[in-house]
C-alpha cells in the first residue's frame, strides 16, 4: 500500500511534461545548453520552460515548502546562468542541472539550520463531505497527507535519495553520478530510506509519534 501511495504522490507532485521527441528540429537541452555557454543567453529560457517544474517537484519534496521551493528553482537557474562555463560536452544537462540543485538545497538548509515544515497529523481528518463516494476520496487524501509528512520527518539524505530515484524517476546510475557513489551503494540507501519511510507512515497512521 505504502508504494502504491507513494506512486500516487508522484502523480500528484509531478505537473505533466512536455515531450520534444516529435517535434520537427526541437533542439535537446544539451544543444540549448552548448548556446547558452557561447553566450546565447535568450536559450536559457526554453531550458527553464522544459525543467522548472520537475526541478520545483524536487524542492518541494525536500523542503515541503512551496514559496521557498520557487525561489531556489530561480536560484538554479541563476547558477546554471553563472556557472555556464563549467558546463560540459557530454550532453547530461539533466544530472548537471540536479548537480546545482542538490547544492542549492545544500546552501538552503545551512543557512536556515532547520527540517521542512511538516503537516500535523492531527490535522490531517478535517473533510466537509462525508459521503461514501468523498469518504473514499477523504482517505485516500489522507494517505497521500500522511506520506508526506513522513517523507518530511526523513532525514535529509534518505529524503533526498526518495525524491530522486521515486518522485523524479531518476535510474540509479544517474542518482550515483550524482551521489558519488556506486550503483549499489544507491539501491541500499533506496531500500533503506523507503523502509525508514514505512515506519514512520504506519506510526503516523496509528497516531503515534515517530
Amino acid at each position: 500500500m505504502l508504494l502504491s501511495t507513494l506512486q500516487e504522490l508522484r502523480v500528484h507532485s509531478e505537473p505533466a511534461t512536455v515531450s520534444f521527441a516529435g517535434t520537427v528540429d526541437a533542439p535537446s537541452d544539451h544543444d540549448l545548453m552548448i548556446a547558452v555557454r557561447a553566450g546565447e543567453i535568450g536559450q536559457l529560457g526554453e531550458l527553464f520552460e522544459r525543467h522548472h517544474q520537475r526541478l520545483y517537484g524536487f524542492f518541494v519534496r525536500l523542503t515541503n515548502q512551496p514559496s521557498v521551493s520557487e525561489d531556489l528553482v530561480q536560484t538554479v537557474f541563476y547558477r546554471i546562468l553563472k556557472y555556464r562555463h563549467t558546463y560540459r560536452d557530454e550532453g547530461k544537462f539533466t544530472a548537471w542541472a540536479y548537480h546545482l540543485a542538490r547544492k542549492v538545497a545544500a546552501d538552503h538548509y545551512r543557512k536556515h539550520a532547520h527540517a521542512p515544515a511538516a503537516t500535523d497529523p492531527a490535522d490531517l481528518h478535517h473533510h466537509a463531505d462525508l459521503a461514501p463516494d468523498s469518504a473514499a476520496r477523504a482517505a485516500a487524501a489522507d494517505d497521500l497527507a500522511f506520506l508526506r509528512t513522513a517523507l518530511a520527518r526523513l532525514p535529509l539524505a534518505q529524503r533526498e535519495v526518495l525524491v530522486l530515484s521515486r518522485l523524479q524517476s531518476l535510474e540509479h546510475k544517474e542518482i550515483a553520478r550524482l551521489l558519488d557513489c556506486s550503483v549499489g551503494a544507491v539501491k541500499v540507501r533506496v531500500h533503506r530510506a523507503l523502509q525508514e519511510l514505512r515506519t514512520v507512515y504506519f506510526r503516523l497512521r496509528q497516531g503515534k509519534s515517530p
